[in-house]
């Protein structure tokens, strides 16, 4: 029943547990009622606890698959997870925009795992502002985000600079003053998002999961507050489906 369905997309790395990555970005989509297309830009060894081993994933490959997959599909959303660099995200970002300059993009930041494993250096300040003013929304944590400034400064302050480019979603799993709440910056203003479920259990690939509810919920027409609010009770209930860090996906 796909042709009822918007097609949305996950360029991200594949995670064996399923925690993260496109295998949990596509069990998120399924639970939204979009249909998830997935491209692989790594794969991985790792558990749920541990990063083993990433063999990247070569840039043209990706950039042909998707070619073919916007050649063939109308993508109304995409998300971009882990990259190994900023100059391949930005071809991979100039592409989408070549092909589909409609399509929502959003990056979910991750620049390191859960498992303690760097993916992505920031230092290339003109380019990640060319990245920036592309892409809708980016969602860093309080720890990724202060890597986007070169000179030290709180994390709104840093989310308040980034959302002259691109909207940005702060999100507070690590805000050291109010945790669980996560900030909503879309140019000029923000909007406080307030966590409504306690009784949560940290889940590997938690990111993942949020940026791809995110992703679906847009591509549902949503805006991006409704979409951010939307898939923060989303989230919730999957960091609450059990007390293992594997969570249960379900709406």
């Amino acid at each position: 029943m796909s042709k009822n369905r918007p097609f949305v997309l996950s360029i991200a790395g594949f995670d064996p547990s399923g925690g993260a990555g496109v295998l949990a970005d596509c069990k998120t989509f399924e639970q939204h009622q979009v249909y998830g297309l997935a491209i692989i830009t790594a794969n991985t060894i790792q558990t749920e606890n541990e990063f083993y081993k990433l063999e990247w994933i070569d840039l043209n490959f990706v950039l042909e698959s998707v070619e073919k997959l916007f050649a063939n599909h109308t993508i109304k959303a995409v998300k971009i997870g882990i990259v190994p660099s900023l100059h391949y995200l930005n071809e991979i970002v100039c592409r989408i925009k070549s092909l589909s300059p409609e399509t929502t993009i959003i990056w979910d930041t991750v620049l390191k795992s859960s498992t303690g494993f760097d993916f992505l250096a920031t230092e290339n300040q003109v380019l990640l502002t060319e990245i920036l003013q592309q892409v809708d929304l980016i969602t860093p944590n309080y720890n990724e985000i202060v890597k986007f400034a070169t000179s030290s400064a709180t994390a709104d302050k840093i989310a308040e600079t980034l959302s002259q480019y691109c909207d940005v979603l702060l999100k507070g799993g690590h805000n050291p003053e109010a945790l669980g709440v996560d900030y909503l910056y879309v140019q000029d203003r923000f909007f406080r998002l307030e966590p409504t479920n306690a009784l949560t259990t940290e889940k590997h690939g938690s990111g993942c999961v949020l940026s791809a509810s995110i992703v679906a919920k847009m591509a549902l027409d949503q805006n991006v507050l409704t979409a951010c609010r939307n898939a923060k009770i989303y989230i919730e209930n999957y960091l609450s489906s059990n007390t293992t860090k594997l969570g249960y996906h379900h709406v």
